[in-house]
């Protein structure tokens, strides 16, 4: 890094992102699985969105939440790899991807905004499969059309206000030090930690967002399953009880899939002070990236009406 670069000065209007210091010689290896995984999320999630809208069959509250979850994975995606593979093509020995504040203030609040909304689908997701199972005969009454348009109207204001104070602090904080962010997009502690004042209260906010939302919505999401599995339990086949569960287990998949690599990334990057840089910024990609690929795998290969949709579709373009 030059001085050039370190030099003072008052409140850039410029950042620039360094992609993930220390692994710039693997950058072009790096950009494989990268570039792999974001089509696989791209095209997964478009499919599981075009099925479900020409498949009326499928317009019930789980496929609407299952389309819901498409759509947040589809911005978390689109939100950061785009940039990433532009510093890893297109700048590998500058290594350098110069944005205007704003903008960098932008993609932090629409990665943590749906990050947060993401974890209140999967909360919508578990409730569906809770009644069905435990209450079957109230289903169709309780998780109507209008209630599942309040859930993702709730999701969405959540998410928005909760993560609002993020990009409202780090604006409004001094930045004299650098403006080299050492990540591959503007994560929250990445940027303000760059400000030259007391930032505690940035820093507190945002523990209080990951152990509230996280706290609360995973203990919804046990609870619900507790029920589940006990109703499981409770039937009077084992045919049925494995069917039953293998309808769930999709769903957990895909919870533990958010939920590990999220908690993993966000924890360590603040107390995890051994822990290499590059093995932060690796671990903050998976798991902004590895749901929305693994989601609708997961979905498209446990749910047999998507999964029969999508045979019938390259079927009938084969003959």
């Amino acid at each position: 890094m030059s001085d050039s670069n370190i030099t003072d000065f008052t409140n850039p209007s410029t950042f620039i992102l360094l992609g993930i210091p220390g692994l710039e010689a693997a950058y072009v290896w790096l950009s494989i699985p990268f570039c792999t995984m974001y089509i696989i999320a791209i095209l997964g999630n478009f499919t599981i969105l075009f099925i479900v809208k020409t498949e009326s069959s499928l317009h019930v509250p789980m496929y609407y939440f299952l389309c819901m979850l498409a759509i947040t994975d589809l911005v978390l995606s689109m939100s950061t790899l785009p940039k990433m593979l532009s510093i890893f093509w297109f700048n590998s020995r500058e290594i350098n991807f110069s944005i205007d504040f704003s903008a960098c203030l932008t993609q932090m609040y629409f990665i943590h905004c749906f990050s947060v909304m993401e974890s209140g689908i999967f909360v919508a997701m578990a409730f569906d499969p809770y009644v069905a199972i435990c209450n079957p005969l109230r289903h169709s009454t309780i998780l109507t059309n209008r209630m599942v348009a309040k859930i993702g109207l709730a999701v969405v204001l959540h998410g928005g206000m909760i993560i609002l104070p993020y990009s409202l602090l780090a604006r409004q904080w001094p930045y004299c030090r650098t403006n080299i962010i050492p990540h591959s997009y503007c994560e929250h502690m990445a940027v303000v930690k760059l400000a030259c004042a007391d930032i505690r209260v940035s820093s507190y906010y945002g523990l209080f967002v990951i152990f509230s939302v996280t706290g609360v919505d995973v203990l919804f999401i046990a609870m619900s399953y507790i029920q589940i599995l006990r109703a499981i339990f409770s039937l009077p086949t084992k045919d049925a009880r494995l069917k039953t569960f293998g309808t769930c287990a999709s769903h957990l998949c895909a919870i533990l899939a958010f939920y590990i690599p999220g908690l993993f990334s966000l924890l360590t990057y603040r107390f995890g002070h051994n822990v290499p840089l590059h093995f932060h910024i690796l671990m903050a990609k998976v798991y902004l990236l590895v749901p929305p690929m693994l989601n609708p795998i997961i979905y498209g290969m446990r749910t047999k009406q998507i999964r029969d949709r999508l045979l019938h579709l390259f079927t009938h373009k084969g003959t």
